[in-house]
């Protein structure tokens, strides 16, 4: 578990990386914490009054989040292909969700999934799909539907896990500014 301060920290790495990225500055150092030094996987979501406006993340665990997360809230500020890149004038309006990946565990069967605990990554050759905790939380889903949605996001058929794919699950520490 990430301590407050530790999570306020990886919070303003991300606003300082988005709030550089948008503004054409130079982004802050940051220092001061071993959270920075840790290996994770970590996607950045950003909202604007309420609404996603971007998502973008790392699974593997094989860097430190020091460089993932400022990373990600460029790349969700600027390269989610379903919106614009954020302008300087929304700023003000964005407020950051950071989700902290655990380790991926294979799974054979759905019943292994816990709705609101546990995230999903399907894959089957250059296909890979990831939908995050929360998302099943969100839209009210049952852990079927879950799954489904998980292979469609990877562009496969909504049965995909149980012909060939591979599906994982994986927990995720989330929290916003």
């Amino acid at each position: 578990m990430t301590s407050h301060a530790d999570r306020q920290l990886l919070l303003a790495l991300a606003r300082g990386a988005l709030t550089a990225c948008v503004t054409s500055k130079t982004m802050p150092a940051s220092s001061g914490s071993d959270v920075l030094a840790r290996l994770a996987g970590a996607f950045v979501s950003l909202h604007k009054r309420g609404q996603l406006r971007g998502c973008i993340g790392h699974v593997e665990a094989d860097e430190p989040l020091a460089r993932v997360v400022p990373r990600c809230a460029v790349a969700a500020a600027s390269a989610d292909p379903r919106f614009p890149p954020v302008a300087s004038e929304e700023l003000s309006d964005i407020s950051i969700e950071l989700s902290i990946l655990g380790a991926l565990e294979p799974m054979t069967t759905s019943v292994e999934v816990e709705i609101g605990r546990h995230g999903l990554v399907v894959e089957k050759g250059w296909n890979r799909g990831l939908l995050l905790p929360q998302v099943a939380t969100e839209w009210n889903w049952d852990r079927e539907r879950f799954v489904a949605e998980t292979c469609r996001k990877a562009g496969l058929p909504p049965d995909a896990w149980t012909r060939g794919a591979t599906l994982w699950r994986f927990e995720a520490e989330v929290f916003a500014e």
